[in-house]
């Protein structure tokens, strides 16, 4: 299921596919904006978001075989 998908299937229950889009777009957004300040948003009987530090990993590109440089984001 992707956003358009979820829109169509709230829109089922609102008035208006606008109306729809509205709110599935300030729940996403809402739940951005609390990630970027890294809190942790946690949504009962759906999943719980957080942000998390992960060690620098070093990887290899699948066609060549050759390595690719460390990064962390």
């Amino acid at each position: 299921m992707n956003k358009g998908d979820l829109v169509n299937e709230v829109a089922k229950v609102v008035s208006t596919k606008k109306d729809a889009q509205a709110a599935v777009y300030c729940v996403f957004s809402t739940i951005t904006k609390a990630l970027k300040k890294r809190d942790t948003v946690s949504l009962v009987g759906f999943g719980t978001f957080k942000v998390a530090q992960r060690k620098a990993r070093k990887g290899r590109n699948p066609q060549t075989g050759k390595a690719l440089k460390d990064a962390v984001k």
